[in-house]
């Protein structure tokens, strides 16, 4: 099947009322297995990568390997370049061939992180690039303030102006997530949600999905999320994969046993997340 854009998986999931899972990866096996899980589930998912990790595998080596094994599925799958904090960032993964970008200018002042947002969506637009911009502070969830603290969360009417004024595509927003391990439990806030859907006509993402309680995640989606960035906990279950190979094989297992072995687990961990994220049972 050819490569899917993110966006048009995206308006597909709105309209047909399903959370489309977007996992973070780092390498082959990591790809691999999230698009298996697509293939079983037989609905749509977006393979993304952290541009942090360029020191690991440059980006132009993940975006080639992950277009290559989305072309090859048997159900949609779209490639996204996750938080660009800055234009360079955010044009490297254009130039190294990821389909789809996010460039995060939520650190920054309002006005500033439209201007950045606009530049990026104008050179993206040339390309034919999906451009996902961020709003709010989705901050660590280490830190009980950046997702308890109200006042960090994104504003309506400034949303409806920052989309207007970009054109971007999607809007990652701050609704009481926020990224990595919760400190404690957290609490979406799905009347800001719905006021944002009513809102906006461009689709909305939540960021920070490792943590965030099943119920709460289902919510999200029937309140008209559509896009669920998961990497925290991906990177965990493919730990345990490892962890539960070698303690099997022992000293006799080898390197090809134990990349081979953690591909169903890790697999099945994003078929359990597509399913949660799909309480209304669409299948292609």
């Amino acid at each position: 099947m050819p490569l899917a854009k993110v966006n048009d998986i995206l308006k597909h999931a709105t309209e047909n009322n399903y959370g489309v899972a977007a996992i973070n990866t780092l390498n082959f096996e990591t790809i691999q297995a999230a698009v298996l899980a697509a293939e079983k589930e037989k609905v749509p998912v977006i393979i993304q990568y952290y541009p942090g990790l360029a020191k690991h595998c440059p980006l132009s080596h993940i975006a080639f390997m992950a277009k290559e094994v989305a072309a090859r599925a048997s159900v949609p799958v779209a490639v996204h370049l996750d938080h660009s904090a800055t234009y360079e960032i955010a044009v490297s993964g254009i130039r190294d061939g990821f389909p789809s970008i996010m460039v995060d200018g939520s650190a920054k002042p309002y006005e500033e992180n439209m201007t950045l947002t606009k530049s990026v969506v104008d050179i993206a637009g040339i390309f034919g690039i999906d451009v996902e911009a961020e709003l709010g502070h989705v901050g660590s969830a280490a830190n009980l303030d950046d997702f308890q603290n109200a006042d960090h969360y994104t504003n309506v009417g400034q949303a409806k102006v920052f989309v207007e004024k970009t054109g971007c595509h999607s809007l990652a927003v701050a609704v009481g997530n926020a990224h990595g391990d919760y400190k404690a439990k957290p609490s979406l806030d799905f009347e800001r949600i719905a006021a944002l859907r009513k809102a906006l006509s461009i689709p909305l993402v939540l960021h920070g999905c490792s943590g965030i309680p099943d119920e709460q995640m289902q919510e999200a989606v029937n309140q008209g999320m559509s896009k669920f960035n998961v990497a925290t906990e991906y990177f965990k279950a493919m730990y345990a994969a490892a962890f539960s190979v070698m303690r099997e094989k022992g000293e006799n297992g080898d390197g090809f046993a134990l990349v081979n072995g953690i591909i169903e687990p890790m697999s099945e961990f994003v078929r359990e997340k597509i399913r949660l994220l799909n309480p209304n049972h669409f299948s292609l």
